[in-house]
């Protein structure tokens, strides 16, 4: 995820303001870390490079589908 994305990203509930933690980068690219939500306290996960901005009911939904699966793409 390109940082400069953080000017035109909300949070999907409440629209609110995203605050980005990286916890790693490559080429200017965040490739791990979170999105946090600061007024309803939501958080969003950012995996390979891409940010899950799913509401979380939908993503726990989707992980525990992943996990029923094995994980796989396919």
């Amino acid at each position: 995820m390109r940082r400069d994305l953080m000017d035109i990203l909300a949070c999907p509930l409440c629209k609110g303001e995203l605050t980005l933690t990286a916890t790693a980068e490559s080429e200017g690219e965040v490739l791990e870390g979170t999105l946090g939500c600061a007024a309803c306290g939501e958080q969003y996960p950012i995996s390979d490079g891409i940010p899950n901005l799913l509401p979380p009911d939908l993503r726990r939904e989707m992980e525990a589908e992943a996990a029923r699966s094995g994980g796989g793409n396919g």
